[in-house]
Formats: structure tokens, sequence, C-alpha cells
């Protein structure tokens, strides 16, 4: 297994897509699996079509499932950062990608993305990892 950790500056993004640095680890292998990880309590990774607005409805979406207020009993940093320790569950924390020939097996329009809501902290590690087949 070979893992690779990017670093990622969510800033001003809540949505980031991974599809390029993800195909760029893969190219040239063989057959076999990519793990997609990040090592965060409050992000997560999905599949998803990207560039068509599916960015904004996800973060609208997920903004209406976990609203920003006090409900929450997990309470320091931001104002309903508590959501953000929730998000993990329903966006969760991996996705594993086929690889054929180096070529990562994603349908037409589907694209690999970081899902980070949580302001507080834009620094994010995503790792990349890759077991041939």
């Amino acid at each position: 297994m070979e893992t690779i950790e990017l670093q990622i500056d969510t800033s001003g993004r809540q949505v980031v897509d991974l599809t390029a640095p993800a195909a760029d680890f893969c190219r040239g292998r063989a057959d076999g699996l990519l793990s997609v990880f990040v090592p965060h309590a409050t992000a997560g990774v999905a599949l998803m079509e990207t560039g068509s607005g599916s960015e904004a409805d996800l973060v609208a979406a997920l903004e209406r499932i976990l609203p920003r207020d006090e409900r929450y009993r997990h309470r320091h940093g931001s104002p309903g950062h508590g959501a953000d320790h929730v998000l993990p569950a329903l966006v969760g924390p991996s996705v594993t990608v086929p690889v054929q020939a180096g070529q990562m097996l994603l349908g037409t329009w589907q694209s690999i993305v970081l899902v980070d809501l949580n302001s507080d902290n834009p620094r994010r590690r995503v790792r990349l990892s890759f077991v041939a087949g």
C-alpha cells in the first residue's frame, strides 16, 4: 500500500473537488483500490456531481439538517459548532474507488469531494492510499 497526504485549505470553500489530485495519484498504477480518507472529526468525503450547482445544493441541504444554533451539547468553537461534529455521521470520512490500469472507475458525473462546513479550522489533511489488486 502506498499513501500520500494532501494539505487542503478550505478557507471560503465548503466543498473542494479532489478528483484531479486523486487521478494524478492513481496514474501509472495497475488495478486496485483508491482509499480517500479525511482524518478529522468535522469533515467528510463524498462522491457527487460537481460544477452544476450541486455543491451549493449539498451545503444548503446540510445546513437545513444541521442548523447552526445552540441546540448541540458539543459547544466549543464558533456558534453552532456542534453541527460540525455531527457532519461525519452524514458525510463519512472516507470513500473507496476502484482503479483499473491507473484510471479511477468513477461514473460519468462522479467527482470526489471534501466536505467541510467548519470555518474554525480551514487546514485539512486528506490521505490517498492505493492498494494493488
